[in-house]
C-alpha cells in the first residue's frame, strides 16, 4: 500500500516533512499552506521545482500538495554513489543518515560541487556549501537555530531556504532537495548552475503602474542598495528610486583602506543591469538637500523634488579633517570612497614618504596597504598602543608590534599640529612636540561625522552629532521615514536592546533589511549584534559585540596571534569577543548572542569554552 507525506510550502523552499523525504528546495516565492492530514486518495501530478519535476499528489480544490514514499520520488541509485543525472540537474547518494547527527552540519560532495547538509530538529536539509560574501566554507562557521553563520564576516544564511538573514554579502544561497532511502541512504538533488555558482538572487516583484506609492531610499552605500532590493524581494510593486551622491553604484566599500588599487567595476554589488531589470530607478552623483516630513517631499540638488510614501535614510558618514593649517593641501587625503583610494594610491611610489595621523581600522589598514610600495610609512596616534578602544592595551601593543615587524614606525601620543607645504603640495609636516616629519603624502584617519545636515528643519530630531534614534523597526519620530546605518541611535540586541550609533559595514546592511521588511509592511524588530573584521598583513582579526569593558581576559597565544580575547563589563557580563587564527569562536559568540543568551566571566572558568555547543 502506497503511503502518503504532507508538505508545507516555507518562505523560498519546498520542504517535505517525513523522515523519509526531508526537503525538497524551490527558489521561488510561496505561501505556508501547513500541513494537513491525508482524508482521502487523490490524484498524482507533477510539480516542477528547482530541483527538477517531483511527483505529488494532490486533492482537488484548496488542499495541499501530498508527495508519495521517497523510493517513488526520485530515480533513485541502483548503487552507492552511482549518479542519476540530465542535462540541467544532478542527483546523487552523498552519504549515510547515520552519518550526521541532530544539530550538525556536513558538508557533502555532489559530482563536482560541494554541498551543506544540516540536520535540525530531527529535520535534514541541504543548501550551498560557501558563504556568498567571499566564500567562506560554512561547514567551519556557527550552526544556531534555523540558520548558519559565516566563519570570517559573520553573515548568516537560513539552513532551509539558504536566504540571507545577516551581513555581509548581497546573495542567498540554493537550496536543494533531500531526500532519505528505506536503507538510509541521503541523496541530494541540485541544479548544475546553481551548484557552480553557490549563489542565488531572490525572486523580485516588478513595477505595477497601477501601484502609485514611491518609496525612497537616500543613500547608495550597502545599507541603500539592501533596503532598495529587499523591498523588491518582499512584494512591493511601486516605484523605488535610490539617490546617492557619489557617481557611482553601490560599491564593497570595505575595499577603500584595505585594497587602494581597487578595481571599481569588480567592487559593484549590483550592476546597472540589475537595477534595470528590476525597476530600481538609481540616481548618481546627486545628493538630497532638504526633506520636509509633513509634506513628504524631498529636494534634490539639481532642483529637482520628489514626493514619497515612505523614505529610508542611509547617508552614511564623512572622514574628519582636523581644524590645522594645510589640512587642504593637494596631497592631504582621507579615505572614504573610491575616489580617495584612487587618489592615494596614484601617489604612492618607491621614493615616497606617507605619514598617517590615527590608528583606527582606517589608518592601520592603509598602512599595511602602503609599507611596501614606498620607502617610508610613519603613524601618528594621540594614544599609547593602536585600537586600544576595540581590541583593549594587550591586543594593541601586540598588533604594533606586528606593524613594526613589518617596517611601520609609530609615533605615539602625539598629533599633527599642522601640514607645511609648497605651491599647494605638502611637504613636512608638524608634530605636536615640534618634531618636523618629511612628507609626500598624509592620510588622516581620525573618525568621521554624520551625513545628515540636509535633515535640519525636516521635522526628524537630530542628535548632537548629527545621529537619528529609532524604535526596533528603525522609524524615526517622523511616520514613514527609516534610518540606518552610521547615522542611526539604533536599538543593540546583544546589549539589552539599549540604542548606540555604530559605523560597520554589516550592521548597515542588517539595518537596510530591517528598515526595508518593515517598510513592507512585515513588522520586523531590530536584533543586531555587532560583528565587524580587518586583515593586517594577512591576519584577520574578528570582533562581536558592543560596550565598554572594565576587563581584558586573553586566552591562547597572543605572541603567535593565535588568541580569544574576552571583554568583560559591569557585573562580570562579557560585552565583546575577538579573536585572531581562532575561528569560529567569534561567529559563534554572536550566534549565543542573538539568541538573547548572556554570557559571564564565572562562565568562561574552568573551560572557556564550555558555552560552546557540542
Amino acid at each position: 500500500m502506497t503511503s502518503f507525506i504532507s508538505i508545507s510550502l516555507l518562505h523560498n523552499c519546498r520542504r517535505v516533512s517525513s523522515t523519509l523525504v526531508l526537503s525538497v528546495c524551490r527558489n521561488a516565492s510561496t505561501k505556508n499552506t501547513g500541513n494537513v492530514p491525508l482524508a482521502k486518495p487523490i490524484k498524482a501530478r507533477t510539480v516542477s521545482g528547482s530541483a527538477g519535476p517531483l511527483t505529488i499528489a494532490s486533492q482537488l480544490g484548496n488542499n495541499p500538495y501530498f508527495v508519495s514514499r521517497a523510493s517513488k520520488v526520485t530515480s533513485a541509485a541502483t548503487n552507492g554513489g552511482a549518479v542519476a543525472q540530465d542535462d540541467d540537474f544532478i542527483e546523487a547518494v552523498v552519504c549515510q543518515e547515520s552519518d550526521i547527527g541532530d544539530n550538525q552540519m556536513k558538508q557533502v560532495e555532489l559530482g563536482e560541487g560541494k554541498v551543506l547538509l544540516v540536520r535540525q530538529n530531527g529535520k535534514l536539509t541541504a543548501i550551498g556549501s560557501k558563504c556568498s560574501h567571499y566564500g567562506a566554507m560554512l561547514v567551519t562557521g556557527a550552526l544556531g537555530e534555523g540558520r548558519v553563520r559565516c566563519p570570517w564576516h559573520g553573515a548568516c544564511f537560513n539552513v532551509e531556504t539558504g536566504d540571507i538573514e545577516d551581513f555581509p554579502g548581497m546573495d542567498s544561497l540554493p537550496c536543494y532537495r533531500v531526500t532519505v532511502g528505506e536503507a538510509g541512504d541521503v541523496k541530494v538533488r541540485a541544479k548544475r548552475t546553481e551548484l557552480a555558482t553557490n549563489k542565488r538572487v531572490r525572486v523580485m516583484a516588478k513595477r505595477a503602474e497601477q501601484d502609485e506609492r514611491t518609496y525612497v531610499v537616500i543613500g547608495g552605500g550597502p545599507s541603500g542598495a539592501t533596503c532598495a532590493e529587499t523591498l523588491r524581494q518582499q512584494g512591493f510593486t511601486g516605484r523605488i528610486v535610490m539617490i546617492n551622491k557619489e557617481p557611482s553604484l553601490p560599491y564593497d566599500r570595505i575595499k577603500v583602506s584595505k585594497t587602494m588599487d581597487m578595481d571599481l567595476e569588480k567592487c559593484l554589488l549590483r550592476t546597472q543591469q540589475f537595477y534595470d531589470a528590476n525597476d530600481i530607478e538609481v540616481m548618481l552623483g546627486i545628493a538630497v538637500t532638504k526633506l520636509d516630513g509633513a509634506t513628504r517631499e524631498i529636494t534634490l540638488d539639481n532642483g529637482y523634488k520628489i514626493r514619497y510614501d515612505k523614505a529610508y535614510i542611509a547617508t552614511g558618514s564623512k572622514p574628519r579633517r582636523p581644524p590645522i593649517d594645510g589640512a587642504d593641501l593637494g596631497n592631504v587625503c582621507v579615505l572614504r570612497t573610491a575616489a580617495d583610494a584612487k587618489l592615494v594610491n596614484e601617489q604612492l611610489g618607491p621614493e615616497k614618504k606617507i605619514v598617517i595621523l590615527g590608528t583606527s581600522f582606517i589608518g592601520l589598514e592603509a598602512a599595511a596597504y602602503c609599507v611596501n610600495k614606498v620607502t617610508k610609512v610613519t603613524v601618528i596616534g594621540r594614544g599609547a598602543v593602536p585600537l586600544k578602544e576595540s581590541f583593549g592595551d594587550a591586543v594593541g601593543k601586540r598588533v604594533m608590534e606586528l606593524f613594526e615587524e613589518k617596517g611601520v614606525e609609530f609615533v605615539m601620543n602625539s598629533g599633527i599640529r599642522r601640514c607645511i607645504g609648497e605651491a599647494g603640495t605638502l611637504k613636512q609636516v608638524e608634530l605636536t612636540d615640534g618634531t618636523m616629519l618629511d612628507a609626500d603624502v598624509c592620510i588622516f584617519g581620525i573618525g568621521s561625522t554624520l551625513y545628515t545636515e540636509f535633515l535640519e528643519n525636516s521635522g526628524i530630531t537630530l542628535n548632537r552629532n548629527g545621529s537619528i534614534n529609532t524604535d526596533q523597526y528603525l522609524e524615526t519620530n517622523v511616520e514613514g521615514v527609516y534610518v540606518g546605518g552610521d547615522i542611526a541611535n539604533a536599538p543593540v540586541h546583544s546589549n539589552d536592546g539599549q540604542q548606540a550609533t555604530i559605523g560597520h559595514y554589516p550592521l548597515a546592511q542588517y539595518h537596510g533589511r530591517v528598515a526595508a521588511l518593515n517598510m513592507a509592511g512585515v513588522a520586523t524588530p531590530l536584533k543586531a549584534v555587532p560583528f565587524f573584521w580587518t586583515v593586517l598583513f594577512g591576519k584577520s582579526f574578528r570582533y562581536c559585540g558592543y560596550g565598554t569593558p572594565d576587563e581584558v581576559v586573553v586566552e591562547g597565544d597572543l605572541a603567535a596571534l593565535k588568541f580569544v580575547a574576552f571583554y568583560i563589563g559591569k557585573g562580570g557580563r562579557v560585552v565583546g569577543m575577538s579573536s585572531c587564527q581562532r575561528d569560529p569562536v567569534v561567529a559563534q559568540f554572536a550566534e549565543y548572542s542573538s539568541q538573547g543568551k548572556v554570557l559571564h566571566k564565572d562562565d568562561l572558568t574552568p573551560n572557556p569554552f564550555g558555552w560552546i555547543p557540542a
